[in-house]
């Protein structure tokens, strides 16, 4: 790293700086503006229009141009300096560039979506700074920032998650969320400090740079074959003694690992930390666009992607397995729900499945590939289900009835009604499939592909994985095409069971239109590639290939493709007999699989019962050992305390003071009496006397 920089450097650094600051600026603008202030929406996004067209021009600048790392000392413990910077490399750039993109259609599409809500300016307020942490989040170059921004992008998420706080429902899902990423947050830190004590830096570069000590090129085989000049000097016992060359510690690299993927599972809605991100739908669809797409749920697979040569290769099957189980699941639970936004939900789980199993199989730039054409479908997909709702809830509305907007069972027919909506919304959903012509096509095959070559010459049961994959491939197919057709296909549902509705519905204004024109755009492949139909060709997978990882061609990059999607186009048509055609047959809607998809796989059942309510039981048994007996205890010494005070002060006052008084009152009365003495009379004077001269007679006469 060498903070001398050129001219051209300094302006992209500056550049970076810049798009950084301006939603954080935003954010603190519309902090002070008051709560209805429609000023706020618009400031948020030019805020983050600058940041996007800042974004490009760094990323034109560095992109397959020599990283720019910039530093400076932060702060000293001892002899250690701990330094913040920039580092401004392929990856970090292209996150920079597509978190801005994908906000900026939010931000256009929140200033309508959101015009009649009570907290408008409170809304751009958490939406820029949620933009501003997870901007700062991908080029920060140390551990210690990028933790603290982590954090930061999980606070913003819980304020926007329930940004309606009145409704019960928001309030409980947005502390699901924050309790369950705190959870990987915990293995996050206990990753870095582990990490500092074997090497005793935070610099990302020095750890994971093409010629750092963890470098892809360092590793052979889970080993680290480090140069002693990368090496800084040995902390304590946790570093092998015999210097530069040897393993680590497996202990140690154990619970590193383990800490990252605890904090990819969480941030990334990964199996067994999946369950927060379903419930976080409570929030406004234009904030469930923005998590699902580029910001939160990307963090935990763009942290992958920074510490990818930490992994070994047995980690990495493991993590492997992670992705494909949470891929396959979610993607059964989509099947059978009937809310719009959790369908959504549970195919962003199964998608990041993908890209974590991407990761898990070699297939790095393809992961990472993936993770950007999903962010444009599925924000389109998102701002599709934000209209769809939104038409819904005026005709609840106007109509004053009870139902559930989200229901896509009340729903049909709305392509006549929603006409750009479902144009957009077909192309959004094909991408999602990953149909040819298509970005998903791509990046997803890609995934596919290399996942059967990375099988090739393992043990049979390693084959499990890409069948999994291949199978969840088809299940997308279908939930996707169910969505459709249920929503768009068909009549209109509502009418039929409630007769003599008034109905207004349209596409919206240019706010609504103008955001899914751009996002259906970049769903298909001249954005990516020139070639349709060769995810090698792509300028995103030339860009983000790592040095030392094996490149592989086989016949599975003509057979996968063709399965996958003569497959799926079978599939598509089922769906098509069965929710378009109302075909006789249909999928039985009890049994043991339906209910298991259904209720979701069982999985907040049974952490409810597991460890919500043992935990809960806890706490109240905690209440009332605490109130009961320390109390209890504390209320007895309290009470002796006070016996003993009383006692104490009765014989003081009755015992101590009445012997004082006793002993006053006798010589009172001896002074009285002998005062009687004193009274100038000489007769009694004499006769007091001669008593005592009779007293003294009689004594001695006795005695």
């Amino acid at each position: 790293m060498n903070n001398t920089l050129s001219h051209t450097d300094l302006t992209l650094v500056t550049c970076a700086l810049a798009a950084v600051a301006s939603p954080l600026l935003a954010a603190l603008v519309n902090f002070c503006l008051p709560v209805k202030s429609k000023i706020a929406g618009w400031a948020s996004t030019v805020a983050i229009l600058l940041s996007c067209v800042l974004a490009a021009k760094v990323f034109a600048g560095v992109w397959n141009n020599p990283q720019i790392h910039v530093q400076q000392v932060w702060f000293t413990i001892g002899h250690t300096k701990v330094y913040a910077g920039f580092l401004l490399n392929n990856l970090s750039v292209l996150m920079l560039l597509l978190v801005s993109v994908i906000a900026l259609p939010v931000h256009i599409y929140s200033t309508a979506y959101m015009k009649h809500d009570d907290r408008y300016s409170r809304y751009f307020t958490y939406l820029s700074f949620f933009c501003f942490s997870m901007l700062a989040l991908v080029v920060v170059d140390n551990l210690v920032l990028f933790y603290a921004f982590w954090e930061l992008v999980g606070f913003s998420s819980y304020l926007l998650i329930g940004f309606w706080f009145t409704k019960d429902k928001a309030v409980q899902a947005n502390k699901k969320a924050f309790i369950m990423n705190r959870i990987g947050d915990i293995g996050l830190l206990s990753a870095i400090i582990i990490l500092f004590a074997m090497y005793g830096t935070f610099d990302i570069n020095a750890l994971f740079g093409h010629e750092g000590m963890l470098s892809i090129s360092a590793i052979r085989d889970g080993q680290w074959a480090i140069q002693p000049d990368l090496l800084p000097r040995s902390y304590g016992s946790i570093w092998l003694s015999g210097g530069a060359s040897g393993s680590l510690p497996a202990i140690w690299q154990c619970i590193a690992v383990t800490g990252i993927v605890l904090a990819v599972a969480a941030k990334s809605a990964q199996f067994p930390l999946h369950t927060w991100l379903p419930d976080a739908m409570e929030g406004p669809t234009s904030v469930s666009a923005l998590i699902h797409a580029a910001t939160m749920v990307a963090a935990g697979v763009f942290l992958l992607g920074r510490v990818y040569p930490l992994f070994t290769q047995t980690e990495l099957t493991v993590l492997a397995c992670i992705g494909c189980f949470t891929a396959f699941m979610a993607a059964t639970i989509a099947l059978t729900q009937n809310d719009l936004k959790r369908v959504l939900a549970y195919s962003t789980i199964s998608q990041l499945g993908f890209m974590v199993l991407g990761m898990g199989v070699g297939a790095y730039s393809s992961s990472l590939f993936h993770l950007v054409t999903h962010a444009f479908f599925k924000c389109l997909l998102f701002l599709v289900a934000g209209i769809v709702i939104h038409e819904m809830q005026h005709v609840k509305e106007e109509n004053n009835l009870d139902i559930d907007p989200q229901d896509i069972s009340l729903m049909g027919g709305l392509r006549k009604k929603l006409p750009l909506t479902f144009v957009v919304a077909l192309i959004g959903g094909l991408a999602l499939i990953g149909l040819p012509l298509t970005s998903g096509y791509l990046s997803k095959d890609g995934i596919l592909i290399q996942a059967f070559e990375w099988s090739d010459g393992k043990a049979a049961w390693f084959k499990i994985i890409p069948v999994m994959a291949l199978l969840t491939s088809w299940l997308t197919a279908f939930y996707v095409a169910r969505l459709i057709f249920k929503v768009f296909f068909g009549e209109f549902r509502l009418p039929q069971i409630y007769p003599g509705l008034k109905m207004h519905m349209g596409d919206g204004g240019w706010q609504y239109k103008l955001p899914l024109v751009l996002l259906a755009l970049c769903c298909f492949f001249p954005l990516f590639s020139f070639n349709p139909f060769g995810y090698e060709q792509a300028w995103l997978s030339s860009g983000l290939r790592l040095h030392g990882l094996a490149k592989f061609g086989s016949i599975y990059h003509l057979s996968i493709p063709a399965l996958v999607n003569i497959f799926s186009l079978l599939v598509i048509y089922a769906a098509y007999i069965i929710y378009v055609k109302q075909s006789t047959f249909s999928f039985p809607q009890t049994g043991f699989f339906y209910r298991l998809s259904y209720n979701q796989w069982y999985f907040d059942r049974i952490y409810k019962r597991v460890f919500v309510k043992p935990i809960l039981g806890l706490g109240k048994f905690m209440y009332w050992f605490d109130k009961n007996i320390i109390d209890g205890f504390i209320h007895l010494l309290a009470a002796v305390s006070r016996f003993v005070a009383g006692f104490a002060a009765w014989a003081d006052k009755y015992i101590v003071d009445g012997f004082l008084h006793m002993v006053a009152a006798i010589v009172q009365s001896i002074g009285n009496f002998a005062r009687k003495f004193q009274g100038g009379k000489v007769q009694y004077y004499l006769f007091s006397m001669l008593a005592i001269v009779l007293l003294l007679f009689i004594l001695k006469i006795l005695i």
